[in-house]
């Protein structure tokens, strides 16, 4: 249920957004009727100075103004392409998560209440901020370790974001009903379950617990791979609102320059961020999926050392095998492969011809064998198969979006580090062992001990679920016999959300008029 308080918040946004000529910036051509003459209207009231810039440089403003959650909201779309387009995601992609710092000794008091001692006790120096996003900020700080000092990186949250951030929801789920309501075409895309997705990922980053746990996982799947790593967690100072983790000396993977002057081998880099990548994909099913240049750094010896895991993506195993599957049917020009793939992963259903959606697959595949490797973006395939999965009607699967997203942005810094990059060169011995590993005689073996341990478990539930089946049954029985009826304090309860529902309906509808009168008074 939404409150007077989420249409006013939401009014708030769509008027920034329009003064900030976002709205503006949006392709309204293609739109007809009420949509149409909206667009027509936020053109019109857009700032002068607003028209004269890009739509990414107008999103980031309105984003800025509307604060932190806004900021949050439009990373989390950037990796959605397949909700709001995929040249809208590249613009959102681009939103800086820059804000302005809060004071040390705010930090300080977040610290201590999250670990219950004082910082001079927890840390030996404790410095000013040295970034600061949308949830938290860094600080650097020492630590006594064997009497010596060792640095580290404190993130500490952002006080009062999560009352902030969830007060915002509210709006967001309004439109997401709204959308689900009044525009049928956008139903496949699930906009409420897309928006308690961003409920979900959002409380799981602003609690850095959860991040340090995410960190030491990534850590143990990655320990003897070859050119990566993570920091280490400093557990004792970690806590809900505080994490402290190894300080990184390195140089960022967006300084190209500064790695050349280094004599760092950029090939080698290029190749050793996309294997990495394809490792932490389908060998461990959990990838970092926030891996821009940004959060990536170089050290001195050529390790790739990775920071920032508030977003992760999680791959079961079933979505692996279909990963691997449509990388090599594409090779292999096994078309109709690819597709059966699909059906038997449930994605697409089986109303649709299997031989048609095969020769959908079939005009992505064909332009691809006529260029060369170096020039073939795994990503772009990626986005090109979703695309063509729209027209079978395939339902969004947010873990392979993500997927998708984030390998577009790697494979993006892999062809900045080497732009004669060959992506499918690279991923060859990381993809092909996969494959020999689950798809040939061992997978097959592995298949079968697993079904077995499945049939074991089973067994042992079976008196639970006979018991359960045979009070079912009465049941149901019951049911049949006298109708299906509810306890007097139940129909009460039903009565009261039903009359509450309606007043808040009226409500919010008299507060959406008043303030559009305002704001129709204040441009007049």
């Amino acid at each position: 249920m939404s409150t007077p308080g989420a249409y006013l918040r939401l009014i708030r946004a769509g008027w920034i957004m329009i003064r900030e000529g976002v709205v503006a910036a949006l392709p309204g051509e293609q739109l007809g009727g009420l949509p149409r003459f909206g667009w027509r209207i936020g053109r019109l009231l857009a700032r002068r100075r607003s028209t004269k810039t890009d739509r990414s440089e107008r999103l980031s403003n309105a984003a800025k103004r509307l604060g932190p959650s806004y900021v949050k909201l439009g990373q989390f779309l950037a990796t959605r392409p397949d909700v709001v387009g995929a040249d809208i995601a590249m613009d959102l992609a681009a939103l800086q998560d820059r804000m302005e710092t809060f004071p040390r000794p705010v930090a300080e008091k977040v610290v201590e209440d999250s670990l219950g001692r004082p910082v001079t006790e927890l840390f030996a120096s404790f410095g000013d901020p040295v970034a600061a996003a949308s949830i938290a900020q860094v600080h650097k700080a020492e630590v006594d370790v064997d009497g010596g000092r060792r640095q580290v990186a404190v993130k500490v949250i952002r006080p009062g974001v999560r009352v902030r951030f969830f007060h915002d929801l509210e709006s967001y789920f309004v439109v997401a009903r709204l959308q689900e309501r009044y525009i049928p075409a956008s139903r496949r895309l699930r906009p409420v379950e897309v928006t308690r997705t961003l409920e979900q990922t959002t409380k799981i980053e602003m609690d850095l617990r959860l991040e340090a746990a995410a960190l030491s996982e990534i850590a143990e799947n990655t320990e003897g791979d070859p050119g990566f790593r993570v920091p280490a967690v400093d557990w004792e100072r970690t806590g809900r609102d505080v994490l402290t983790l190894e300080w990184i000396d390195g140089v960022k993977m967006s300084d190209v320059e500064s790695l050349r002057a280094a004599g760092h081998d950029l090939k080698r880099l290029a190749a050793t961020l996309i294997q990495s990548f394809l490792r932490h994909t389908l060998r461990d099913g959990f990838f970092h999926a926030d891996m821009h240049p940004g959060n990536l750094f170089v050290e001195a010896d050529g390790t790739i050392a990775a920071v920032d895991f508030g977003i992760t993506g999680r791959l079961g195993k079933k979505e692996r095998r279909f990963l691997a599957e449509i990388l090599y049917g594409f090779i292999t020009r096994d078309y109709h492969r690819v597709a059966e793939v699909h059906f038997e992963a449930g994605y697409v259903e089986r109303r649709h011809n299997v031989d048609a959606f095969s020769q959908a697959i079939r005009a992505i595949g064909e332009p691809i064998h006529d260029q060369p490797a170096e020039t073939i973006s795994m990503a772009r395939l990626l986005t090109l198969l979703f695309e063509v999965t729209d027209l079978f009607d395939m339902a969004t699967r947010p873990e392979l979006v993500l997927l998708q997203k984030t390998m577009v942005v790697v494979e993006g810094v892999a062809r900045t580090l080497d732009p004669s990059f060959n992506m499918w060169k690279a991923a060859e011995p990381v993809v092909g062992q996969w494959i020999r590993d689950n798809l040939g005689p061992r997978g097959l073996a592995t298949d079968a001990k697993d079904a077995a341990g499945a049939l074991v478990s089973l067994a042992r539930q079976a008196p639970e679920l006979a018991a359960r089946t045979e009070r079912l049954s009465r049941e149901i029985d019951a049911m049949a016999e006298h109708g299906l009826r509810f306890d007097e304090a139940t129909a009460r309860a039903i009565g009261k959300a039903e009359a509450r529902h309606t007043r808040w309906g009226r409500v919010a509808l008299w507060v959406i008029a008043a303030s559009m009168v305002w704001i129709a008074l204040k441009v007049g």
